[in-house]
């Protein structure tokens, strides 16, 4: 395969990831909104959070380039199950916990008020920006027999859901620490992560493919169950896992939870089903990566078809490499060269 490494590696880092101002000014927006949350709630003589954390793609440092910067930044708001009491004196419904949230999280300088979705409270900014408010509560059970008390988190969906972002958030940073050489404490480099970006760049490169795709959150396990790492090569790191991610999906689209015992998705996903359609259809491009007499050219022109992208044709050849064909070109002529 010829080498695209440092193209392939330098896309990630300039047209893929998020930049480091982009991720403080959406820090700066989530502790604007925790601060009016905290404050609403306390007007209201409603539950005091017992935590705010940010979550998802951002915690994870997976946070791509948007076009029109519509980022989605998850910002979970944590109470003690036992404040969240109904009318009645039973517990708060999930419903009712999610409006008690969007209530208080109102303000008239915006241009669209908070909503309550299915799994979140949605607050929208001008820019373009929206952060969800997933609403937990956190649960401690004892065991009937021993006494012992355990506890875990519960997500206010269409029920009280187990759920643990969190541990999500701990699973994929230490994943990344443990399989790649390059790994930074922080989890913003690494192999791993930066090829999970790179993917979800495939998923998000057509408008068509939006809302009939596989989501960030599949795409990471995915990435993960088909992990192997490349030393100094995203480019074949990337292909070999696409490739891995596009045979799995052929015989089941069910994706295990990683901390969870259960699926985030079963057998049949059409989302799945279209991420193995779109790989399968788009990998073929790089297929001129393997001939022998594969140039500059014709590799900028497979990656960019693969990302539906001009950026890689931009990209000069490095100074002092030659392609393959020019290498040994001469030498297959002259008879000296062999291959199998």
């Amino acid at each position: 395969m010829r080498d695209c490494h440092l193209q392939v590696a330098k896309y990630q880092r300039d047209q893929v990831r998020l930049s480091n101002d982009s991720r403080k000014d959406i820090f700066a927006k989530a502790e604007t909104n925790r601060k009016r949350l905290k404050n609403g709630l306390a007007a209201n003589e409603d539950p005091t959070p017992i935590g705010q954390r940010t979550q998802g793609s951002y915690a994870m440092r997976t946070m791509i380039i948007e076009d029109g910067e519509d980022y989605d930044i998850d910002d979970g708001v944590y109470f003690k199950k036992e404040g969240l009491v109904g009318p009645n004196g039973g517990d708060k419904t999930p419903l009712a916990a999610r409006e008690m949230v969007c209530d208080a999280l109102q303000d008239d300088r915006f241009n669209d008020a908070p909503e309550v979705l299915k799994n979140c409270v949605r607050v929208y900014y001008n820019e373009g920006y929206h952060i969800d408010v997933p609403v937990y509560r956190h649960v401690v059970v004892k065991d009937v027999w021993t006494g012992e008390e355990s506890d875990h988190y519960e997500l206010a969906s269409s029920s009280w859901k187990r759920s643990d972002a969190l541990a999500v958030t701990s699973w994929f940073r230490d994943f990344n620490k443990e399989n790649c050489a390059n790994a930074t404490k922080d989890g913003d480099k690494g192999q791993f992560v930066e090829v999970v970006r790179l993917l979800k760049a495939f998923a998000r490169s057509r408008l068509s493919w939006k809302g009939r795709i596989s989501n960030g959150f599949v795409i990471s396990k995915l990435a993960a169950d088909q992990w192997t790492e490349v030393a100094d090569r995203d480019d074949e790191a990337l292909r070999n896992v696409a490739k891995a991610i596009r045979n799995k999906l052929s015989w089941t689209q069910a994706v295990k939870h990683p901390v969870l015992n259960e699926n985030i998705i079963g057998d049949g996903n059409a989302k799945a089903k279209f991420l193995h359609d779109k790989l399968d259809e788009k990998l073929k491009h790089l297929d001129v990566l393997d001939e022998w007499d594969c140039n500059h050219s014709k590799a900028m022109s497979a990656w960019d078809k693969f990302f539906d992208t001009n950026w890689f044709a931009q990209q000069p050849d490095p100074d002092g490499a030659k392609s393959l064909a020019e290498k040994v070109g001469p030498a297959i002529k002259r008879g000296e060269t062999r291959y199998a």
